[in-house]
């Protein structure tokens, strides 16, 4: 990835089974010094858990659309 130190990035995770690779995208753009804040949504929920974004993102994930 590109340096991406300073960006604020929002990532929206849906209820596909290609959620599971979105931790391993915010551990990437935190790696290069992004800030990631996060949206699940119900079904994400299903694939991911809020506490596996949040202890990565360091960032509160919102799931109250």
């Amino acid at each position: 990835m590109k340096n991406l130190n300073g960006k604020k990035i929002l990532l929206i995770i849906c209820g596909g089974i290609a959620a599971y690779k979105s931790l391993e995208v915010i551990r990437l753009l935190k790696k290069n010094g992004s800030s990631v804040k996060t949206i699940l949504t119900n079904n994400a929920k299903n694939f991911v858990t809020p506490l596996s974004v949040v202890s990565l993102s360091q960032e509160k994930v919102y799931t109250d659309l």
